[in-house]
């Protein structure tokens, strides 16, 4: 979309453009005022975007689209679909989305004769939370090889010692700033995890994990994700 995007969320960083452009708000609570100066054709909203605050826009008279929350893989392809149809870009999203769901593919393949490793994404410290099968994130684990230890968490909050009693094999900690190395600390205390044992604790980039597109969900699976929970598949 390129030069057609006047403004994005605070949390806006790929792609690299993204960071010049007018800040908006974030994904909950936007500004409205700053969004009505602005005189978009279209604003592009979430489900758990501030109700009021769409019904604001709205009333101006501006056309306001709201997303669900992707939980897989295929969810967030539909939408990036639905996207590109809206924006008159329909054939260019669907090669896209063709083009990642191949590269999905591909390590699927690569991984569905090999043993599951147990892995436990943590995505929060304070308090702790892990990917659940409510979220995409559990597509990273299951794409490559593994069994998600929370999958049935529910909200995925979680404590420490539910930690310690399932044993994952695999930590990867997507949590902001200094917070990921902190956790990685606290973990290495508990010996008596494999993760521990077998030094296999990751810090994986929050952003990608979390906020993807069919793109890069398919490139970080490749690069990164697979290759800690599966070694030697990516080469």
């Amino acid at each position: 979309m390129g030069d057609n995007i006047i403004g994005v969320t605070i949390y806006c960083q790929r792609p690299s453009q993204a960071k010049d452009k007018q800040k908006v708000g974030s994904v909950v609570d936007v500004n409205v005022e700053k969004i009505v100066n602005l005189k978009p054709d279209i604003v592009f909203a979430m489900s758990h975007t501030n109700t009021k605050d769409i019904k604001k826009l709205r009333d101006t008279g501006i056309n306001v689209i709201t997303f669900d929350i992707p939980k897989t893989f295929e969810r967030l392809c539909e939408i990036f679909l639905a996207l590109g149809k809206t924006i008159g870009k329909e054939k260019e999203a669907i090669h896209i989305v063709n083009a990642s769901k191949r590269k999905v593919s591909d390590i699927r393949k690569k991984t569905s004769g090999l043993q599951k490793q147990k892995v436990f994404i943590q995505i929060g410290a304070k308090p702790l939370f892990a990917a659940t099968d409510d979220s995409f994130v559990n597509d990273y684990i299951e794409f490559s090889g593994g069994i998600n230890i929370f999958k049935n968490a529910g909200s995925g909050l979680i404590s420490r010692e539910e930690v310690l009693k399932r044993n994952p094999d695999i930590i990867l900690i997507a949590t902001m700033g200094v917070a990921g190395k902190d956790e990685q600390k606290i973990w290495h205390r508990y010996k008596m995890i494999n993760a521990v044992w077998n030094n296999r604790i990751y810090l994986v980039d929050p952003y990608r994990i979390c906020s993807p597109t069919p793109v890069s969900f398919a490139e970080y699976l490749t690069t990164e994700i697979v290759g800690k929970i599966q070694p030697g598949i990516v080469k």
